[in-house]
């Protein structure tokens, strides 16, 4: 979770930054840099990431809450039937550990989704108010980039988080037949309903 909130935050510090410099103005960013760039502002910055990471996730997550509960609707009825699936593949470390794996990456992407958002912002701001030759073009290639960028991260979390769901159903059902192994921790025969 430390990695994930901070790979998270760090990308939002990052538009922050942005946001902050096309504020100040081309002259005073350029003051502060050095700054910036010391072993203080860096430890600084780490920690403050970490914080904003949080954050950025809680914002993403209810952001995309109401996509998340109709895939979840494809494959679980109601909240109940999805935390007794979860329950009962939870006997097994092996599917648990691929369920936290698919998890972290769903998050990653939930957060880098909003993260796109900013920084797309941010890159225009900076870019509308730095000297800079061929803005015109500049903002219109951001934005399309930025939005690409956007996208991107959406249809893989929406990706990442269906098949978390039908993964889960298939190995819920397995689980509920199935004894565990005693050598490795995962229902006997679940074979190709693991890949």
């Amino acid at each position: 979770m430390f990695i994930e909130v901070l790979v998270i935050g760090i990308g939002s510090l990052v538009a922050l930054f942005g946001v902050g410099a096309a504020v100040a103005g081309y002259e005073t960013a350029a003051k502060v840099a050095p700054i910036a760039g010391s072993t203080p502002a860096a430890g600084a910055a780490i920690a403050f990431a970490y914080a904003l990471g949080i954050l950025i996730d809680r914002c993403a997550d209810i952001l995309l809450k109401s996509k998340r509960r109709s895939l979840r609707a494809r494959y679980f009825s109601s909240n109940s039937s999805y935390a007794a699936a979860r329950r009962s593949v939870s006997h097994f470390p092996d599917l648990v550990a691929r369920a936290d794996y698919a998890r972290s990456r769903m998050r990653i992407c939930r957060g880098w989704f909003l993260n796109s958002i900013l920084l797309l912002i941010s890159v225009d701001l900076v870019l509308i108010r730095f000297p800079v030759q061929g803005r015109p073009v500049l903002i219109v290639v951001a934005t399309v980039l930025g939005l690409l960028t956007v996208a991107g991260f959406y249809i893989a979390w929406a990706g990442i988080t269906l098949t978390s769901y039908k993964k889960l159903h298939q190995q819920a059902q397995i689980a509920e037949t199935s004894v565990p192994s005693q050598q490795n921790g995962t229902p006997e025969g679940t074979g190709a309903a693991l890949s």
